[in-house]
């Protein structure tokens, strides 16, 4: 299972905000460089001024930039505005968006920041395989158990627990050991669904 699961549902929702996005002349390109500017502008904000309430900010802009996630990804595929440019724009955007949001939360980890460093090398590393399906004569996997989305809530709910005065202690330390393993079962998961896809597609 996994939150990506819901994604169709969420684009139902959002369906005629991008036609109106469409009709004014919005590119996916220019809604997939504002989500990635914003994060990293977000992402470095809180790294310098990691103050508690500010935390707060990560779960809202979480669900602002899955939406704008969603809308880049219709008004490429329902408008016509699929290109090259936007592919690398999209994969390369939400990497570089996802460990600038989870940066934060690494230098205010009080056992080191390695455990949190690992868990978003782990992140990246699972995005990659699953962009590399495509290279494999497969789709590109989006298999949990801990995607992107699934990121997202874990990430936005630590967000609002540092808001409301929770800290870090002895305890994160497990729960990134956790995350980690989630990421490679995920990765596997990646591996494994794009290895039959592409064993399927050559019969």
């Amino acid at each position: 299972m996994s939150v990506y699961q819901l994604k169709s549902r969420f684009q139902n929702i959002l369906r005629p905000l991008v036609r109106s996005l469409a009709a004014r002349g919005v590119t996916a390109n220019q809604v997939t460089s504002v989500a990635a500017a914003v994060s990293v502008a977000l992402g470095l904000f809180l790294s310098i001024a990691p103050l508690p309430h500010w935390f707060l900010l990560v779960p809202v802009w979480f669900l602002l930039r899955m939406g704008l996630n969603a809308i880049d990804g219709m008004l490429a595929r329902e408008h016509g505005q699929k290109s090259i440019l936007g592919a690398y724009l999209n994969e390369i955007g939400d990497v570089v968006s996802d460990v600038a949001l989870y940066v934060p939360f690494a230098l205010i980890e009080p056992n080191g920041v390695m455990p949190a460093i690992a868990v978003i090398f782990l992140s990246a590393l699972t995005e990659f395989a699953g962009v590399l399906g495509q290279t494999v004569g497969a789709s590109r996997r989006y298999d949990g158990p801990l995607g992107k989305s699934d990121r997202a809530v874990l990430f936005g709910a630590l967000g609002i627990f540092i808001a409301v005065g929770g800290t870090f202690a002895a305890w994160t330390s497990w729960l990134w050991a956790m995350v980690a393993l989630l990421l490679v079962w995920t990765m596997i998961n990646r591996i494994r669904a794009g290895i039959r896809e592409a064993h399927a597609a050559a019969r």
